[in-house]
């Protein structure tokens, strides 16, 4: 993406605004626009916090008891701790780099990309992008997938409990999924970020009620023991072979790093954050409040849930109950969980349909199907701004990610290898190169040197959980049948 100049860059600009519903007179002096001339950002510490939890607390907390049983009572808990310290430093750096030169007044960057061309430029750029936005396409196939997981747990626990136990209830994803996507088609028509703020604060309540009815029920089931399960280093040998074990555990770390990684849509969540005080200290404050709330739900759900199943902990928190009564306290969490990854589904696709708008914006400047904004009223509220291209292309979008999760029904292993290809580039090496860019650090100076020691520790963590993560997909394909998953 590079920087427009003269007159007809001017244009596309003007008319790439227009299309998003922005005014362009960056003039005026009312309260109305920013700096850029873009309509005003409302963005705060609570709604950047929303956007932040809503991203990093997935469903994927369910699955941390499970990581923690592969590496047990020091390594597991020691792992979560590491990572919400790498995660809130790197988002640290990453939030400096939202303007170029001056921290308060310089040049905004309205994506990751456009951050990492200011700062880097070159092939990185490019390397960037391509991780960027294909981990978003994955994060939309695995939303969908696990969202149809929850949906299907509700049906069957209703369907056991309405025959007695008689009926199996085995049920297909592809109903589901349909669903899903039918309803991600309505959200995705919302036209930008800072528009979605309200869903995402519904989403993040969504995730502490789930995580909390976890947490809930592990410590019900912990008193009843009487006992604390696991062990000191996890899963033993003789339960599961070596092979095994090794596998589990590089998986385990790419559990834990994964579960707290949210950069690649860091600069979007910041670029809709109103200023004074400066976006950087706004992003620096609603980072460490919402990592901080992110790691003690980490650490209760994932310690509680070892403490309570030990090495036979599940991959899926809430399936480790079996047919729990109340049963409907369970489809309470599994709806809680569903409604989550509708909001979910939109923090992370909106990035995606933003650059998609752009690019078609300059590459077509005076196409009327890709600019022109229909006003259609809705009493009492304002005016909805259809846009014939937004329609199209991110329906289009929605039905491929929603095909491509009937297709490939385990493509969550998947998305943890996507998942495991970025983390490094994304959340560590980037923001680290970037931040030493900007700041002009000197090479081979101590801080220089603690940087590049940080990222090459992360490059080692983040290979062995690509390892893990292939293992995975190797025993997926071995009883993989397309549009036939069942639960």
């Amino acid at each position: 993406m590079g920087v427009e100049s003269g007159e007809g860059a001017a244009a596309v600009k003007e008319k790439y605004q227009q299309s998003l519903g922005i005014s362009s007179d960056a003039g005026n002096t009312s309260k109305r626009f920013d700096d850029d001339g873009r309509s005003k950002r409302t963005g705060s510490v609570w709604t950047t916090s929303a956007h932040i939890i809503t991203a990093v607390i997935g469903s994927g907390v369910l699955s941390l008891p499970w990581a923690i049983a592969q590496l047990g009572w020091i390594a597991g808990p020691t792992v979560m701790l590491l990572f919400s310290f790498v995660t809130l430093y790197t988002a640290s750096l990453l939030a400096d780099c939202y303007r170029s030169g001056d921290p308060v007044t310089g040049k905004r960057n309205y994506t990751y990309m456009e951050a990492v061309e200011s700062n880097l430029g070159g092939l990185k750029v490019k390397m960037c992008g391509l991780i960027q936005y294909l981990n978003l396409f994955g994060s939309a196939i695995g939303y969908t997938i696990a969202a149809s997981i929850s949906m299907m747990a509700i049906k069957r626990t209703n369907c056991f409990h309405e025959s007695g136990g008689k009926n199996p209830c085995h049920i297909s994803s592809n109903p589901y999924m349909i669903l899903f996507g039918i309803t991600e088609i309505i959200f995705s028509q919302i036209p930008n970020f800072d528009q979605i703020w309200w869903l995402s604060i519904i989403a993040a309540v969504m995730s502490f009620t789930y995580s909390s009815i976890g947490l809930a029920l592990v410590i019900a089931k912990v008193a009843a023991n009487g006992t604390i399960s696991g062990s000191l280093t996890g899963a033993r040998i003789g339960t599961v072979t070596q092979a095994q074990k090794i596998w589990g555990s590089f998986q385990a770390l790419g559990d834990v790093a994964f579960a707290y990684a949210y950069s690649l849509i860091l600069i979007e969540i910041q670029d809709t954050i109103k200023s004074p005080p400066s976006e950087a200290k706004t992003m620096k404050k609603a980072t460490s409040l919402s990592v901080g709330v992110t790691t003690a739900f980490y650490m209760l759900c994932g310690c509680m849930g070892y403490a309570a199943f030990g090495d036979q902990s599940p991959g899926n928190l809430l399936t480790g109950f079996g047919n729990f009564n109340p049963f409907w306290l369970l489809d309470i969490a599994n709806a809680a969980i569903v409604i989550h990854l509708v909001g979910a589904y939109q923090v992370y696709a909106q990035p995606l349909f933003a650059f998609v708008e752009k690019w078609a914006a300059e590459k077509w400047p005076g196409n009327e199907f890709i600019i022109k904004e229909i006003k259609i009223p809705i009493p009492g509220f304002r005016p909805y701004n259809l846009n014939l291209f937004r329609l199209l292309w991110r329906t289009v979008f929605v039905i491929v990610s929603t095909v491509i999760s009937m297709v490939l029904p385990f493509f969550n292993d998947v998305v943890g290898f996507l998942g495991a290809i970025g983390f490094w580039p994304i959340t560590v090496y980037i923001p680290v190169e970037m931040y030493i860019a900007q700041k002009k650090i000197a090479k081979w100076s101590s801080r220089w040197i603690c940087l590049q020691l940080l990222s090459i520790v992360c490059l080692i963590i983040s290979s062995a959980a690509v390892a893990g993560s292939i293992a995975g997909i190797v025993l997926d394909l071995k009883i993989y049948k397309p549009f036939q998953t069942s639960f």
